[in-house]
């Protein structure tokens, strides 16, 4: 099963409150299975206000300043997001050669390919940015995202176990890394 209807575009402003529905529904799924792939507990809050802040200010943030976020959303053949994946800035001034990954790809179309999509859409945008690397941050235990990403050429640099304590169940998690150019 491919992904080909879905259109990868970024997210502007206007898209935030269909984003915040859609991350809310991912955050429902955390823990579904018994498999986390956010360090927190699942909840059907929606997203939390502190997210939700660093998206907004993030994607208003000129790209190169400190805290920038840019976001691509995958939009269904009915609009709907089906997925979306973020490039932001490393906190630490010395890193600015390096960029941070998120993604997320909603529940029925997981193995259909959008996942490699999105990330070669922000590798090639990385790319294009003269970044030197795209590193990212998957719970040890979430071995399909880690999978993925090792499809795609992102080499594990380090395990942090019992990183977290999550509904009383320890969580480490593991850094990986791509090396653009």
């Amino acid at each position: 099963m491919s992904s080909p209807l879905i259109a990868i575009r970024p997210a502007m402003p206007a898209d935030l409150p269909a984003l915040f529905a859609y991350l809310g529904e991912q955050l429902a799924e955390n823990g579904r299975d018994g498999v986390l792939f956010q360090p927190m507990e699942t909840s059907t809050d929606g997203v939390p206000q502190p997210m939700r802040e660093r998206f907004a200010a993030g994607m208003a943030t000129a790209v190169g300043q400190p805290g920038w976020r840019h976001v691509w959303v995958a939009l269904d053949a009915n609009g709907a997001i089906a997925g979306h994946i973020d490039l932001r800035a490393r906190p630490e001034p010395a890193s600015s050669h390096r960029v941070l990954l998120g993604m997320g790809v909603r529940h029925d179309l997981r193995r259909a390919g959008l996942g490699s999509r999105l990330v070669q859409e922000a590798l090639a945008w990385a790319r294009a940015g003269g970044f030197a690397w795209v590193d990212l941050e998957v719970l040890s235990q979430n071995h399909k995202a880690r999978a993925l990403y090792a499809r795609m050429g992102f080499v594990e640099t380090g395990e942090m176990p019992d990183l977290y304590r999550i509904g009383g169940q320890s969580v480490g998690e593991v850094a990986m890394s791509f090396k653009l150019g």
